[in-house]
């Protein structure tokens, strides 16, 4: 691991302050580790920042002090290769520093110091508008819906909170069409699919406890049922912590995803595009702080 790390910085991030910035680079001169400091305006800048990082640095290191969103860009701007990467959260969910167990910046800054690694296995969804890869989950049906509806405005103010008043906005305009997927050869019609590559899903709640982030592959969680009751049962016990166990949902495990139709995609809380889709899964793409 390179001894110069490289800082990608979102000062529109959820949790962003120059006053934790200023925290952060401190801590790391005086662990030795001095960063290069690359603000960006929002995660498409990120994207050809770290393009420009993996043309001047063979194994570049590199610290996302934002929230899932700059994290994935940065992800898509390095591709797979001998990068390490280390996330501290300071975005509006932060669902990867959860699945990590991060529990505050000063405990993602004494990790970056130690410097554990393990490899990290991403998500690669190739469809008509290109390919992306993701880290945490990817969504098709209403779930890729309620993300493309959250608003820009609503979301600096809200927080969180943006994605209910969406997912409220989705239930009174309510789309029952089905859409079928296809997990390793098996067939499912479901209305709602999550991939997930993280246990985590929305903040802290667990999705998918048997999902991880150092084992390539997918659990999918299918909403089977068209009708919001159905949904009802499922967000009760995602909110209580309880298992997710309803004859609305069907679990499935794959490596390769097949989306049919043309469903509204979310990757990593951010909305994409509209299906179909291949996701396939990639191990080894790089080395994550721990």
């Amino acid at each position: 691991m390179h001894t110069t790390p490289f800082l990608i910085i979102n000062p529109d991030s959820g949790s962003f302050s120059r006053r934790l910035i200023a925290r952060v680079v401190d801590s790391l001169k005086r662990a030795g580790l001095p960063p290069v400091i690359h603000p960006v305006r929002n995660p498409s800048e990120a994207l050809p920042c770290c393009q420009a990082i993996r043309r001047v640095r063979e194994h570049p290191f590199i610290i996302v002090a934002a929230g899932d969103g700059t994290f994935n860009a940065v992800l898509n701007g390095l591709g797979p290769g001998p990068a390490t990467l280390a996330v501290l959260p300071l975005g509006t969910s932060n669902v990867l520093a959860a699945e990590l167990g991060i529990t505050s910046l000063e405990d993602g800054i004494a990790r970056i110091c130690a410097g554990k690694t393990g490899p990290l296995s991403v998500g690669l969804l190739e469809f008509e508008a290109g390919r992306r890869y993701f880290a945490l989950m990817a969504g098709s049906g209403l779930d890729g819906a309620v993300v493309g509806g959250v608003r820009a405005g609503e979301k600096r103010v809200l927080k969180q909170g943006a994605y209910a008043l969406s997912a409220f906005r989705a239930a009174l305009g309510w789309d029952r069409g089905m859409q079928e997927i296809v997990a390793d050869g098996k067939l499912c019609l479901c209305h709602t699919a999550v991939v997930c590559n993280a246990a985590r899903y929305g903040g802290n709640f667990r999705l998918s406890p048997d999902s991880d982030l150092f084992r390539p592959g997918f659990e999918i969680a299918c909403v089977t049922s068209n009708h919001r009751r159905g949904y009802l049962a499922i967000i009760r016990n995602l909110f209580l912590g309880q298992p997710l166990q309803d004859a609305a949902l069907t679990w499935l495990t794959a490596t390769e995803i097949e989306l049919r139709g043309a469903k509204p995609i979310q990757l990593d809380g951010d909305f994409v595009g509209h299906g179909p889709a291949r996701i396939t899964a990639v191990a080894d793409f790089a080395r994550l702080i721990l």
